[in-house]
């Protein structure tokens, strides 16, 4: 999944059935499916196959290319469930919307690799890694037997402790010798089908969160997509002084700053606004 490589992805078109090809060179859509507990914006909306369902298909109706599921919180503060009860969640889930969304595209969000194999043997197509294979030594090795798309993603600390008190010398520059040693590492083993995701809000403060999104297109120099997620966090509603539920408008504007500056892939939990966001800029960028 690289800056010049066309991609196989379902239309949602109801009267068609055909695939699109596309390009990650244009910004496109991950809806966030959350099957966990204790999310913090929509923990237990959709522990049940009727809401798991309904919003699959109005995630993929609104535009949606690809749906991120995660059984596991990565929230400030959250505590990691163990790897069986991870599985119990996502196998029969995963199998339930192969089969009923024919040309649906998977992505697993989890940092270990005994659930991103069982994952992909039942269909996942992309695992996304919020440790880079941090959390789990066996990681890489085990993406490059399966050969799928690999998000990795940089994060100071762990879920648990990653918002006390972030650090940096300079967030950017400190993020980007982050990348460039891991991109390293894993183009020794051959593994090339990446993205990279800044991690907004994973051990950085709000100073630091707005200071990698003006400066996003420093990423662009290692050639390959850049993800973006920042969907109702803290970054928006504390500086809004709302809540996440509150958050949207606020995310739209993070997301049309996000695409001005570089970002290939929206990570949201609001498809159809994103999806307008990417409308409008395209439109407006043509215009020039």
């Amino acid at each position: 999944m690289h800056k010049n490589t066309s991609f196989i992805i379902p239309s949602n078109n109801k009267n068609k059935n055909h695939y699109n090809n596309f390009s990650t060179k244009k910004t496109i859509v991950m809806g966030i499916l959350n099957i966990t507990e204790d999310s913090f914006y929509d923990g237990g909306k959709y522990n049940n196959t009727k809401s798991l369902i309904q919003q699959t298909k109005k995630m993929l109706d609104e535009g949606a290319s690809i749906i991120d599921i995660g059984a596991q919180s990565s929230r400030p503060g959250s505590k990691p469930i163990t790897e069986k009860k991870e599985l119990e969640i996502l196998i029969p889930n995963i199998i339930l919307l192969k089969s009923k969304f024919k040309d649906i595209i998977i992505s697993v969000d989890t940092y270990r690799s005994k659930v991103a194999e069982e994952c992909v043997k039942v269909g996942a197509e992309i695992i996304n890694d919020i440790s880079a294979g941090k959390f789990d030594k066996n990681m890489f090795d085990t993406i490059k037997r399966l050969n799928v798309t690999y998000i990795i993603m940089h994060m100071q600390g762990n879920p648990t402790t990653m918002q006390n008190q972030p650090k940096y010398k300079n967030v950017t520059n400190d993020i980007i010798v982050f990348f460039e040693k891991k991109i390293k590492l894993l183009k020794k083993k051959k593994i090339n089908n990446l993205v990279i995701d800044p991690g907004f809000g994973f051990g950085k403060n709000l100073n630091h969160n707005y200071e990698i999104l003006r400066k996003l297109k420093k990423f662009k120099k290692f050639k390959l997509p850049i993800l973006v997620g920042a969907s109702r966090k803290s970054m928006i509603y504390k500086l809004l002084e709302t809540n996440p539920q509150n958050a949207l408008n606020g995310s739209s504007i993070i997301n049309t700053i996000a695409i001005l500056n570089g970002a290939n892939i929206l990570r949201v939990h609001d498809v159809k606004e994103a999806v307008e966001c990417i409308k409008i800029t395209n439109f407006l960028s043509k215009k020039k």
